[in-house]
């Protein structure tokens, strides 16, 4: 696994949500990207949002970008490619990323599934040879939010196939979850089914917020001790 070392503490926050304010997981990366900034007044942030501004599904001139040479490319699959590394290159210049997951029928939001898609790219993000990841040696936190509830003992266990894919879909690129923060029963409040489960959505949340505020601990306490 490469490690790249950065002059500066840097920050990817990415946001996949369609749902705008009422997002959860909007709500839970907007606190962790806060929490950040606290730890690292100096750190430099970059955002982008895969719920309101996708990248394209991986289509054919993208597939073909990835067997022709570059030098032989047709402008469509030029721009494939170049979206290919404006992707990987946001997550290679930082040390940190902040990635919302919200579940979208028992799935990943197609924006992180075309965004996971267009990094898988040979000779960018691994070594086509050896099967290298190069984009190992980061954080990568996970702020995800689920509607229901989905863990053991529950009627949906094992519906959530949003969590448990994306280390097997990022796992070419070297880069893994550091950590996973989830939120569940978010849609008690909006769904009178689920009326009696509001406190323990409620308890859920202020967990997952909890876990957040104690993300990089360690860097406050080095700050307060210097």
């Amino acid at each position: 696994m490469e490690c790249h070392p950065v002059s500066r503490h840097q920050l990817l926050h990415i946001d996949a949500s369609i749902q705008g304010e009422r997002s959860i997981s909007r709500r839970l990366t907007a606190r962790a990207a806060a929490r950040w900034r606290e730890r690292h007044p100096d750190g430099v942030v970059t955002y982008r949002d895969l719920g309101s501004a996708p990248p394209p599904h991986l289509d054919h001139e993208g597939a073909m970008a990835r067997l022709v040479p570059p030098e032989q490319h047709t402008p469509a699959q030029a721009e494939a490619w170049a979206l290919s590394r404006e992707l990987a290159d946001e997550i290679r210049e930082a040390d940190t990323v902040l990635l919302g997951l919200p579940l979208y029928n028992y799935g990943a939001p197609s924006g992180v599934k075309a965004w996971v898609d267009h990094l898988i790219a040979p000779g960018v993000t691994f070594d086509p040879a050896s099967g290298e990841g190069r984009l190992g040696g980061r954080e990568l936190i996970v702020l995800a939010s689920r509607g229901g509830g989905y863990g053991p003992g529950t009627p949906r266990e094992g519906w959530d196939h949003a969590e448990p894919w994306l280390p097997h879909g990022l796992s070419l690129t070297g880069l893994q979850p550091t950590r996973i923060i989830a939120a569940e029963l978010t849609l008690a409040d909006v769904t009178p089914q689920m009326a009696d489960l509001r406190e323990l959505a409620a308890e859920s949340l202020r967990a997952a917020e909890r876990a957040i505020d104690e993300l990089w601990a360690d860097v406050a306490a080095e700050r307060r001790a210097a």
